[in-house]
């Protein structure tokens, strides 16, 4: 049975939020037919992956506020086609490598490779011939996870837990799907420290590796086979890409705009109201339309709909994250900051978790992400300067009462001082401008229990137990975004809006997801880049 699309009639579409969600179901509304506009509240495209310009003694350093790691992008050219044309004349995409360094407590560093052959030789210069073996063993489980998955799973609209049941299904089962990840990933590899390499990825679906499902073993797929990739110009460049597809394709965007009601009739939404982002509301508008594709976080979202749907069990957020957005005025050493992405690991694992998911506290031996843009673009900061994105994950707002005004700037020193003892050198004493991003602030931005990841990815919170992108009473309005289906990351994100579209366009032609991207085809790992517009 195909999915479920809206009834009536879908001519003009409103988009609200013009993130890389919002974008997505935009260009695949634009190459069916329907006419669009989206209203954005910002001053420009890309939503939670927006710019920041931090104005420095020495010049500009160009900030990317949201995600920092770039993977399946050819789920950018499927939006991209869509209008007809291709990525590459609006992208300029980097692949990484490494896709990330580990760095350990014994000191010890792993370089994760997305090839094969070379990915093997690192394990084995590190952990030995039986851990080399074990890599290959898990590589082929997680390809074989994401490929029963992708399609029927990950890229479909499910309307009810029947939909599971398709042949997909069997062999998702057989490969261990539904068991624990940790396990999963632990029978495969010997070795603690690539154990952690291959399952840290839960906690960004708010579920510790021994309780995620074997399932989300696919982000592991995405970020270490799949590939890692970074857009000339910041991660801005994407939105900015998609948005300008949009504009030519025909699509008006309305920035600036902040939608503050939706004017219903007859169970249908005819109307979208907005008005100036931190107006007044007296020079407010009205736009009417025939379908409402919602983006913003579920809060902003019910708001609007005037009421959450009932569930027999609450929602459940994932955990949050502490954010250091610093320019240096100098370059950082480059025998410990040399990679475009670092994972810091202390040398707690399991307690980490359970102080952030469980306890409400924050971590006593951090794990870090550290983002060095400046590796591939040298341009998004001032000559011989260096930009650093550090995330801490912390509890959310609902798991804990930190007051992050008196609270963060001193956990920000502690962050650098964790990353001098490992060997990054005084940070502190050459930040020439910096911003702190905390829970507090994400919760202002309107993002459920101050979290940037939305809800976490628990079984009763996956596939069809997510909130659905329909909505019930409203037969013109569809939800995409990480709230909604099939959740939280870039190529789910960007898969959503695929999704929210074919709720009302029907399902589209698409290439299958194994099949490599006309950027790709033919190359390798190494010098698989797409060239930028001449």
């Amino acid at each position: 049975m195909s999915p479920r699309t809206l009834p009536g009639r879908a001519d003009h579409v409103v988009v609200v939020g013009a993130g890389l969600s919002g974008l997505c179901a935009a260009l695949h509304l634009l190459g069916a037919g329907r006419e669009v506009t989206v209203v954005e509240r910002a001053a420009g495209p890309g939503g939670r992956a927006g710019a920041l310009d931090l104005e420095g003694p020495s010049g500009t350093f160009r900030v990317d506020t949201g995600p920092t790691v770039l993977t399946m992008p050819e789920l950018f050219e499927e939006a991209f086609a869509a209008v007809g044309e291709r990525m590459a004349d609006r992208l300029d995409l980097v692949p990484l490598d490494p896709a990330y360094r580990a760095r350990f407590a014994d000191g010890s560093v792993i370089d994760v490779h997305t090839d094969g052959e070379a990915m093997e030789a690192e394990v084995r210069r590190v952990c030995g011939p039986e851990a080399a073996a074990g890599y290959r063993d898990l590589r082929a489980w997680l390809t074989r996870l994401y490929r029963a998955e992708i399609d029927t799973f990950i890229g479909a609209n499910l309307d009810s837990p029947f939909d599971l049941l398709v042949p997909d299904l069997a062999r998702l089962v057989a490969a261990g799907g539904f068991g624990r990840l940790g396990p999963q990933v632990a029978r495969r590899i010997p070795d603690e420290r690539l154990r952690r390499v291959f399952s840290f990825q839960s906690l960004y679906a708010g579920v510790a590796p021994r309780h995620a499902l074997g399932a989300y073993g696919v982000i592991a797929y995405m970020d270490t086979v799949a590939g890692v990739w970074f857009p000339r110009g910041g991660m801005r460049a994407l939105g900015a890409a998609l948005a300008g597809a949009v504009t030519s394709a025909g699509g008006r965007i309305l920035y600036g705009r902040t939608v503050t009601g939706l004017d219903r009739r007859s169970g249908r939404v005819d109307a979208v109201r907005h008005g100036s982002t931190g107006g007044t509301g007296a020079d407010g508008d009205r736009t009417a339309c025939d379908a409402v594709v919602l983006t913003p976080d579920l809060p902003v979202v019910h708001r609007l709909l005037g009421r959450a749907p009932r569930r027999p069990v609450p929602l459940r957020w994932s955990p949050s994250a502490v954010v250091l957005h610093a320019g240096l005025d100098r370059r950082v050493d480059t025998q410990v900051g040399a990679a475009h992405h670092t994972i810091s690991f202390g040398r707690k694992w399991d307690e980490t978790f359970s102080e952030v998911i469980d306890d409400g506290r924050l971590m006593s031996d951090p794990s870090l992400l550290v983002t060095r843009p400046t590796a591939t673009d040298p341009s998004l900061a001032p000559d011989g300067r260096d930009l650093l994105f550090v995330l801490a994950p912390c509890p959310n707002t609902a798991s804990s009462s930190i007051d992050w005004p008196r609270v963060g700037p001193a956990y920000r020193d502690e962050l650098l001082g964790v990353l001098a003892a490992r060997g990054w050198g005084d940070l502190s004493g050459s930040i020439e401008v910096s911003q702190l991003v905390t829970p507090a602030d994400w919760a202002a931005q309107g993002l459920g229990e101050g979290t940037p990841f939305s809800l976490a990815h628990t079984l009763a919170q996956t596939g069809p137990f997510r909130p659905r992108n329909l909505v019930r009473g409203l037969d013109n309005v569809v939800l995409a975004g990480c709230g909604t289906t099939p959740g939280v990351g870039i190529p789910p994100v960007v898969l959503s809006g695929r999704l929210a579209a074919e709720r009302i366009t029907g399902p589209s032609r698409r290439r299958r997801a194994d099949t490599p991207t006309p950027s790709s085809r033919g190359t390798t790992a190494r010098d698989r880049r797409v060239p930028t517009r001449p």
